[in-house]
């Protein structure tokens, strides 16, 4: 027997989630107007003006229209940024930037990084168990605020063994020249591998207001884990990304030949 379900959210929030998708797969492209209020009403079975207004102010709240004053609503040029997580597991080079600054600047936008907290703290039971830690044993954390032309898009924070960072710049409370995955190479840590865990969350307050959320806006959590030598963890990281900003892309290649596919 199949289950009846019904979409309990406020009408408003549907209209924008209709409009939304419309912007976010292209069919509204950067620059198009939207139907006046009094189309959009007529379009989803006349709602109330209010109604419609609310889902508007619900989307200019994201960012992905703004108003013009006596003109109407139009999106902006904005939409959510495709990141390929592959692009950041080469460290940096000798003397070049952090990999998020250069792979931004490809894309002709602006990459900044700003670090918030760097501290030794008892590690969460997940990332314990991913850098296969004894009881009781501590971790560094280095927690980053990653921007986009100014705009907050990601909240990082990065767990690594004491054993590793012990004596090193690591410990100081101050950004790393090409970040810490080019400081770990030149230690004999080179990454090889990673792993990553993505699911779809609902924010905390701290995440709420670092990457300065719409209401009831939802975020991608990307739980990574990278491999030295070995097979050895060297990093545990919890990304936790804006969702409205964010999409990820994976590119994987697939061997089609019949020994690829026996």
């Amino acid at each position: 027997m199949k289950r009846e379900y019904t979409d309990t959210r406020d009408p408003y929030q549907k209209i924008a989630a209709d409009i939304r998708r419309e912007i976010l797969r292209g069919d509204l492209e950067p620059g198009a107007k939207l139907p006046a209020v009094v189309k959009l009403m007529e379009q989803y079975g006349n709602p109330s003006n209010v109604t419609v207004q609310k889902a508007l102010q619900l989307l200019k709240d994201e960012g992905i229209v703004e108003g013009r004053p006596g003109k109407g609503v139009y999106v902006r040029q904005h939409g959510q940024q495709a990141i390929e997580p592959l692009a950041y597991m080469t460290p940096a080079n000798a003397g070049e930037p952090y990999k998020w600054m250069t792979e931004a600047s490809k894309r002709g936008q602006v990459g900044g990084a700003q670090l918030l907290d760097v501290a030794v703290v008892a590690p969460p039971a997940e990332v314990a168990a991913a850098l296969e830690l004894e009881d009781a044993e501590q971790v560094l954390l280095r927690k980053l605020l990653l921007t986009l032309n100014g705009e907050p898009t990601e909240l990082t924070r990065s767990y690594y063994p004491l054993s590793l960072c012990e004596g090193t710049p690591m410990m100081e409370n101050r950004r790393i020249k090409g970040g810490t995955p080019a400081l770990l190479s030149s230690m004999g840590f080179p990454p090889r591998e990673s792993a990553d865990d993505v699911s779809a969350e609902i924010p905390t307050e701290e995440e709420a207001v670092a990457l300065e959320l719409p209401k009831g806006m939802p975020v991608l959590v990307s739980f990574r884990v990278v491999y030295s030598d070995d097979h050895r963890p060297i990093e545990a990281t919890l990304m936790t990304k804006a969702a409205h900003r964010y999409r990820l892309r994976y590119r994987m290649r697939m061997d089609t030949s019949p020994e690829g596919l026996s």
